[in-house]
């Protein structure tokens, strides 16, 4: 029986029409997440009318999403490493899909909090476990574009719920937007039951699997003969568990990558959380707190998709780096200069330049997190820095309102974000693990 190594098999080779297919299904789950996990926002304003209730009574509600984004991120990446990526993912789909519609059916604030604290296990699952099918699906020289690509559809799918909720909202209502939130992830599972493999580095550690990725790599174009056997020495580890990222191979890099990771989403989440409302303390009304938001997310977009291809010539250290140092400087600068009295393009553009590398730096970590962890932990690994991650969220409901009361134009928002970003800047520079540089002059693919 010939032994084969899964991983020049799958490093080496070249970057197939049907890799970039299932990179796509991937993206279409995130997507998704990105839906659900801001319906609630959308449908705020409605349910306040509807309820006769304040904003701030949705504090907990907002909180209690979060918190179960934080355990389903955790326990989620121990389950794709145990049972398998696609098995999680999936499962993580089905989770958050079928939980918002349940939304839909409640009449009061703590029936909904419990759901979205369940739907948030989904939610909080599903971004560890598509990253690394993402990162194993395709050749090394790839991984950091591709993981990119599908993480950026986070943002892409808070915009896609804002489109959602302009059309449903005000035609049929909030309960028809949790719905229509919701039936569109458990269409897409149904879908990728059939249409989405495993991951072939999972499937190498699995013997009694092995006739599975026989027929998965010849789909992708290889030569494998009818008995083989797997290996996969470069990413073998022992038995999957927590304590496995704080041994002293990996200490160093878990520990930068938790501390980076909380201070950046506690960056992200207070801008998005707290952004419209600085705008209005500035002086801005009517949408433009909307249109500002909208620049501060979307910025990040173009911005992850730039840095995944200069990490293939540069490496992730430099780049990384030199984007926390591009969010402090747009930090310090609109802190500095109240942005009251200022054209709208050029807050506009402020707001896009500090939101958008604030956002590509949250984006690249993923990456960077799956290149730091071997296979058979790397969903565990990705998860707990995510994990860690979304405490910073939940900090940041409170962090964020705090800022924003230092000052009658609320600048002491900015003020937060340049810190936060700058304890990023230094947790990125400790990491040892940085995705090295892979472009070839040559132009392979």
């Amino acid at each position: 029986m010939q032994t084969l190594d899964i991983g020049p098999i799958i490093d080496e080779a070249r970057w197939s029409g049907y890799q970039k297919l299932l990179i796509f299904a991937t993206a279409l789950t995130i997507i998704l997440d990105g839906v659900d996990n801001q319906l609630l926002a959308a449908a705020i304003p409605s349910l306040i009318s509807e309820w006769g209730v304040v904003r701030a009574d949705f504090a907990f509600v907002l909180a209690s999403g979060l918190i179960g984004m934080m355990i389903g991120g955790a326990a989620a990446g121990m389950i794709g490493d145990r049972f398998g990526r696609r098995v999680a993912l999936l499962g993580s789909v089905f989770i958050f899909g079928i939980l918002t519609i349940a939304v839909s059916f409640v009449d009061g604030l703590r029936e909904m909090a419990v759901l979205r604290f369940l739907a948030g296990l989904g939610l909080g699952g599903a971004m560890p476990n598509g990253t690394a099918l993402a990162s194993e699906y395709v050749p090394r020289r790839h991984r950091t574009f591709a993981v990119t690509f599908t993480l950026v559809c986070i943002p892409l799918g808070g915009a896609l719920a804002g489109v959602l909720g302009a059309y449903i909202l005000p035609a049929w209502g909030w309960r028809m937007l949790f719905r229509a939130g919701g039936a569109l992830p458990v269409a897409l599972g149904t879908i990728l039951i059939w249409a989405l493999p495993e991951s072939p580095r999972y499937l190498a550690r699995q013997r009694a699997r092995w006739p599975e990725l026989a027929r998965l790599l010849r789909r992708l174009g290889h030569h494998v003969p009818e008995e083989a056997a797997f290996t996969d020495p470069a990413e073998t580890t022992a038995r999957t568990s927590f304590r496995q990222l704080l041994v002293p191979e990996f200490r160093r890099d878990t520990l930068a990558l938790c501390a980076s990771f909380f201070f950046c989403l506690l960056a992200a989440y207070s801008g998005v959380n707290w952004l419209p409302a600085m705008l209005s303390a500035a002086g801005f009304g009517g949408g433009f707190p909307s249109e500002g938001l909208l620049a501060f997310n979307l910025g990040g977009v173009a911005g992850a998709i730039l840095a995944a291809l200069v990490v293939r010539r540069l490496g992730s250290r430099p780049t990384m780096l030199a984007m926390c140092a591009g969010a402090v400087i747009g930090g310090i600068f609109i802190a500095a200069s109240p942005l009251s009295g200022k054209p709208a393009a050029i807050v506009l553009g402020l707001l896009c330049w500090t939101g958008g590398w604030i956002n590509a730096t949250q984006t690249l970590m993923y990456a960077l997190a799956a290149h730091v962890y071997p296979a058979s932990i790397r969903a565990t690994g990705v998860g707990t820095a995510v994990a860690f991650g979304r405490i910073g969220g939940v900090l940041s409901s409170y962090g964020g309102s705090f800022a924003l009361g230092l000052s009658s134009a609320g600048s002491g928002l900015f003020v937060l974000l340049a810190v936060m970003m700058s304890l990023v800047l230094v947790a990125l520079a400790v990491v040892e693990r940085h995705i090295p540089a892979t472009h070839r002059s040559s132009g392979r693919s």
